[in-house]
């Protein structure tokens, strides 16, 4: 018991003292039992005033709590109101994108109309050029059909001239545009030929002779004898080779003509004879660069110049396909670039509602951090955790 006094005393050497100078171990314990009891009377008073300051801290609590409640509430006023004002500003954008891009669509459709409507006439007049074609093939058809008895209608020069030319003429009429031949024109030499055929494309000028020298064929064709025949066939020969040498010296021009001519016969017969028993001649011509053509190759001939015509034309067309598709890109291509400044837009909002949202979440972090306040007993200030040095009525201010 007097250990136990000595631990529990404050000073425990002097109240020892005085026991034994007391002379008595129940006078000992009479005075532990006091000190016992001045002690639990001691831990009662601690424990009230504990019980005080935790009630104050409670009140002071309940204030700050109540105080963030109503910050938080304003808060979320506030948030709703930009909320309401975000939406009315994304309703307003999405109609002024709806209208733009009603705009685009519209001139879009108004461009691929026209491009279809002009196709439309593109393809219309070429089913009548193709009609033009076929009524010419028919009518070369009926051409070639038909057998002409060469003597009668060839009894002089004249009139195998004009039968050559009207041929040649009708069959060149029938294929081809007028703007792309010329009938007797005159060359820079001052010669004339009988037709010259401008391809598109290219400047010079093709040249077809009708002028064939059919006396020779008339009096092979009348020879009776094989003497008569070898004379009839040279002068064949020689007729020819003089005629395919003036078309070379007369109509071959560097720059304006082309450098094949095309001889005509006007006789399909006459065409056959001459590539059966003459293919020196034949020969000789190719290496002149001169073609001898009956009316059944010069219509296929002009048929492929035709053609030729015909592609260029729609080369032409192709072109202002080309420059409406080049227009209808470049309109794609704005509506692109509008597009593109359109996400831009919507990218600046979306910037907009983060930075609200960081606002948002720093102001709740603040919150958060005004809440975990701690106060410090030793000057009777509360203090931030977050701000070191700053008392509460610094951080208020």
């Amino acid at each position: 018991m007097t250990e136990i006094a000595f631990i529990l005393l404050d000073r425990p050497v002097t109240w020892a003292q005085a026991a034994l100078g007391f002379g008595g171990s129940t006078l000992g314990l009479l005075l532990l039992l006091a000190l016992s009891a001045w002690r639990g009377s001691r831990r009662r008073a601690l424990e009230a005033l504990e019980a005080l300051i935790a009630a104050e801290r409670a009140r002071e609590t309940d204030d700050k709590v109540a105080e963030m409640n109503r910050l938080q509430a304003e808060l979320t006023g506030r948030m709703q109101s930009m909320a309401e004002i975000l939406s009315t500003r994304q309703g307003d954008l999405a109609r002024l994108v709806a209208d733009r891009m009603e705009g685009l669509r519209h001139q879009v459709g108004q461009g691929l109309e026209q491009n279809v409507r002009q196709t439309s006439e593109s393809l219309g007049r070429l089913q009548e050029r193709l009609a033009v074609i076929d009524s010419a093939q028919k009518n070369l058809t009926n051409l070639t059909s038909e057998v002409v008895t060469l003597r009668d209608v060839l009894s002089n020069k004249q009139a195998r001239g004009a039968y050559g030319q009207g041929r040649m003429e009708a069959i060149i009429r029938d294929g081809l545009p007028g703007a792309f031949f010329a009938f007797q024109p005159q060359l820079s030499n001052g010669k004339r030929p009988d037709c010259l055929v401008t391809l598109p494309g290219d400047g010079r000028g093709l040249v077809i002779d009708a002028k064939f020298p059919l006396e020779s064929f008339t009096q092979l064709r009348e020879a009776r004898g094989e003497e008569a025949r070898k004379a009839a066939a040279a002068r064949v020969r020689n007729d020819v080779g003089v005629h395919v040498k003036d078309i070379a010296e007369r109509y071959f021009l560097p720059g304006e003509t082309q450098d094949l001519a095309l001889l005509f016969v006007p006789s399909e017969s006459i065409h056959a004879d001459l590539h059966e028993h003459f293919d020196d001649v034949i020969q000789k011509a190719h290496r002149a660069r001169i073609m001898i053509v009956s009316p059944s190759l010069l219509a296929l001939a002009i048929q492929l110049m035709q053609s030729l015509v015909r592609d260029a034309r729609m080369r032409e067309e192709a072109q202002v396909i080309q420059s409406e598709v080049g227009k209808l890109l470049a309109d794609v291509r704005r509506l692109g670039e509008r597009a593109e400044k359109l996400d831009q837009h919507f990218r600046q909002a979306q910037d907009d509602v983060a930075g609200l949202r960081t606002s948002a979440g720093k102001i709740t972090g603040r919150g958060e951090r005004i809440v975990a306040l701690d106060f410090d007993e030793a000057k009777g200030e509360p203090t931030l955790p977050f701000a070191e040095g700053l008392t509460l009525k610094k951080a208020a201010e």
